[in-house]
């Protein structure tokens, strides 16, 4: 079956051109038709969506594509690339990937705050964020703690090898029902990461400051004076090489499981 295929591109990122060109003739090659899409001007009606850039554009894409059901492929032109798996080798055969349907789908937990959604997390912060705030956090309306801390992050599976692991959080695996609730800097050393269902509401308060939130790191809504935290209704869906696996790409990307390797 043809499948209506859209391109999106993040010129932002430095290798972006090069993989682009490679992208286009080997789809024309394959008899592909698509359509060129800026990251910063998506639409919808595709079957497919191939982003190119690094994971924030296939971040920015997935929330976009999210309600429409439509598969996003990444492909890796930025520097990490934790979910966009296509390399620039790989993107020069995009067209018989395509074809031939060599890729899997997975469905990812996502959430949404306000009018927000996150596929890898949402981060609160006092308006006032050149000092610590003082946060309470409830889950079904219950008190479970206070922090003073620099603020709380709220990550799915999928987020917790993201801002949340870099805060010492721990690593989720990505198929999980589950939220991730890190402290950032909290001033007490009791304070450790909780790991809930993906069924639980969670509402941050503070009782000294106005609070942000911000989506992914690139969506943010300012002084609010408590943040609901849910999941979303709907679910991302990643299209990845069908030999991909989560523990490979943890030793790969971040050196996870790697022993040290002695000197001299």
């Amino acid at each position: 079956m043809t499948k209506k295929l859209a391109v999106v591109i993040n010129r932002k990122a430095k290798s972006t051109e090069s993989i682009i060109e490679s992208i286009k003739s080997n789809l024309d090659k394959n008899g592909i038709s698509y359509d060129l899409l800026d990251i910063d001007n998506l639409k919808n009606g595709y079957d497919l969506v191939c982003a190119v850039g690094g994971d924030g554009t296939v971040l920015k894409s997935s929330r976009f594509y999210a309600k429409y059901s439509t598969p996003v492929m990444g492909i890796n032109a930025g520097r990490l690339g934790f979910l966009s798996l296509i390399t620039h080798s790989d993107a020069k055969s995009l067209g018989d990937i395509i074809r031939n349907e060599d890729y899997k789908v997975r469905e990812r937990l996502m959430l949404k705050s306000e009018n927000l959604s996150a596929l890898n997390d949402f981060v609160v912060k006092g308006h006032s964020s050149i000092r610590t705030s003082k946060f309470n956090l409830f889950i079904n309306d219950k008190l479970v703690s206070d922090y003073i801390a620099d603020g709380i992050i709220v990550a799915t599976p999928t987020g917790s090898t993201a801002y949340g692991l870099s805060a010492g959080g721990p690593i989720v695996y990505p198929r999980l029902e589950a939220m991730v609730i890190v402290p950032i800097c909290a001033h007490t050393m009791t304070a450790r990461p909780l790991v809930v269902p993906a069924t639980e509401k969670i509402v941050i308060k503070s009782t000294e400051d106005v609070l942000d939130v911000s989506a992914d790191g690139q969506e943010k809504i300012t002084e609010l004076k408590e943040v609901t935290i849910e999941q979303y209704e709907y679910r991302a869906k990643l299209a990845f090489p069908k030999d991909y696996n989560f523990y490979p790409v943890l030793r790969n990307k971040l050196n996870w499981g790697v022993s040290p390797v002695s000197e001299g």
